[in-house]
């Protein structure tokens, strides 16, 4: 279905398309908070595993990349049913973000 890069708008049509189509219609906002907990518990998992102290289980698999395309999906499907554009969102994300932090890592000794 996605054949090279998309942009975040995209991706978030994409993903609208899909819902429509093949998925019926949307969760409700609620309902898909819901899921994205769950899916970045998942996420969680596997990073407890793959990075932390915790071993997989017999037959668990490490499926991050697939955990984190989950966490995405759903967020798009957030995104798209209250009418947030990601790609602006991001964008005027990063421009406080460097705002606020343009000193504040580089001063910090921890990041040293």
């Amino acid at each position: 279905m996605i054949e090279g890069e998309v942009t975040l708008r995209q991706a978030q049509e994409i993903v609208d398309q899909w819902i429509k189509t093949i998925g019926v219609r949307y969760f409700s906002p609620l309902t898909n908070m819901a899921v994205l907990t769950e899916e970045v518990g998942e996420v969680a998992r596997i990073m407890a595993r793959r990075y932390g102290d915790q071993s997989f289980k017999e037959g668990e698999k490490d499926t991050l990349g697939d955990e984190l395309a989950d966490v995405l999906w759903v967020l798009m499907a957030i995104a798209n049913q209250t009418g947030v554009n990601l790609t602006e969102a991001l964008a005027r994300n990063i421009e406080k973000k460097t705002k606020r932090d343009k000193e504040r890592h580089q001063n910090n000794d921890k990041l040293k």
